[in-house]
């Protein structure tokens, strides 16, 4: 009975937001995750940073109707006193349960089929360019075949850590690890520990460990205040070392992206050996000994030491479409300082992305990820569906005056250098002192 319920104030959820006292509302109960946390497959980290507050929708994109038979025993007994639902919320929650309905979450299509198969043709053509051809133009095609074989294989490897690409969840596991461990040497673990948090953070400074590139680079002036990192637990120290590289990222923002999946690779070895827990270790780290066993091995097969060079910074560069990719996705949307916020989950992801306009001939080419807002705002939609949902999207978005960026290539790369320049100019005012320099933040950075 309504009169025998007993109520808790936002107020009073609020201060349920620590680590060992987590509580969260869903739909007007209120649930005790604190436990949970430790099991949660997406990792303790979005828990925590939503914990004492509404997460009614970010819950609803990143579960499947299986998941709401869990809630029941993390129920605290509470319900949120005054619990509202915004118009905002109450469209995007009809829609996600119209997709449910209809069985479009299932449809996936061959996507993951087609991929695979591409994939594993790339890497046998790529063994007979390097082994069985002798013509140096013949290694260089190899190079630029390989770089297209990671791009697609980490494509799938995203796909899998949103939803199910296959029948069974050892097998998406298992798809997992060689599309992302094996073949690429980046582990599916690290992955997942970041991007989970990028989801659900979208375009926080201090939140969202996609933005977090100091002393590379910072999309805005706020982070020359050293602002502290909550995903990573540490200050971004804004130094002279930072300033000078900062005062210069329009300009060293593409040959960076040339080379950044070395830094991958730097992030990949210091989580999968840390104290941190990390799902999977074992079978993380034999993935990654797969992939520095197979590469090292093709790169010496060629027959000299330029040629190899050329062939590992070609391939290289290569991937950086798909690094400046991602880039252009966030860098020049809008940012915030501060945790997200439940109550405004839609908006945030609305605000901080941006889609990339493109052929449909092209989405293989993209993976999908061209329509990012679409991709963030339902993550376990497969990609073949993100183009039918975009103008239904576009629409909701107008109709609620929330914006809907979508740029060519050509005009995204315009807008993501504008906004570097920005930050460039303002860094370069010395006015602003900085403390002394930490050459560690220079390693421990991702892109």
């Amino acid at each position: 009975m309504e009169s025998d319920k007993k109520y808790i104030t936002a107020q009073e959820l609020k201060s349920h937001n620590k680590p060992g006292d987590l509580w969260i509302c869903i739909n007007g109960k209120v649930y005790n995750v604190s436990d949970w946390a430790k099991e949660h497959p997406g990792g303790g980290i979005p828990l925590l940073n939503l914990a004492g507050q509404d997460v009614t929708d970010s819950f609803t994109a990143y579960h499947p109707g299986t998941a709401w038979q869990y809630l029941p025993k993390l129920f605290t007994g509470y319900h949120l006193k005054d619990f509202k639902v915004s118009e905002v919320s109450e469209d995007y929650r009809r829609i996600v349960r119209e997709f449910s309905k209809s069985g479009m979450f299932e449809m996936k299509g061959h996507t993951a089929l087609w991929s695979l198969t591409s994939v594993a043709i790339m890497f046998l053509v790529v063994l007979h360019g390097v082994l069985s051809c002798h013509s140096v133009w013949a290694h260089l095609g190899s190079a630029v075949l390989l770089g297209m074989l990671w791009m697609q294989s980490a494509y799938v490897g995203h796909d899998s850590g949103h939803y199910q690409v296959t029948a069974g969840r050892r097998y998406n596991k298992l798809v997992q690890l060689v599309t992302g461990n094996c073949l690429t040497g980046i582990s599916i673990a690290w992955w997942k520990w970041t991007h989970n948090a990028h989801h659900i953070a979208c375009n926080s400074l201090d939140y969202d460990p996609d933005l977090q590139h100091i002393p590379v680079f910072a999309v805005s002036s706020r982070l020359f205040d050293s602002i502290t990192s909550s995903f990573y637990g540490r200050k971004l120290n804004f130094d002279r070392f930072a300033r000078f590289l900062i005062s210069y990222q329009h300009w060293t923002f593409y040959p960076v992206m040339c080379v950044a999946r070395v830094n991958l690779y730097v992030q990949t070895l210091l989580l999968l050996f840390s104290n941190r827990k990390v799902p999977d270790r074992a079978l993380n780290i034999m993935g990654i000994l797969v992939f520095w066993t197979w590469f090292p091995l093709l790169v010496s097969c060629l027959p000299n030491w330029p040629e190899r060079f050329m062939f590992v910074l070609t391939s290289f560069a290569v991937t950086s479409i798909q690094h400046v990719q991602f880039c252009l996705n966030h860098f020049s949307a809008n940012v915030y300082v501060g945790p997200p916020n439940g109550n405004d989950w839609f908006e945030k992801q609305t605000n901080g992305t941006l889609d990339i306009e493109c052929s449909p001939w092209m989405d293989w080419f993209f993976g999908g990820l061209q329509f990012q807002l679409e991709h963030h705002l339902f993550p376990r939609l497969p990609r073949c569906q993100l183009r039918k949902i975009s103008p239904l999207v576009r629409d909701l978005c107008s109709k609620h005056n929330l914006p809907y960026k979508s740029l060519s290539f050509w005009e995204a790369n315009r807008s993501t250098i504008r906004t570097l320049r920005t930050a460039a100019m303002e860094a370069r005012d010395l006015t602003n002192p900085v403390p002394k320099n930490l050459l560690w933040e220079a390693v421990n950075t991702h892109g």
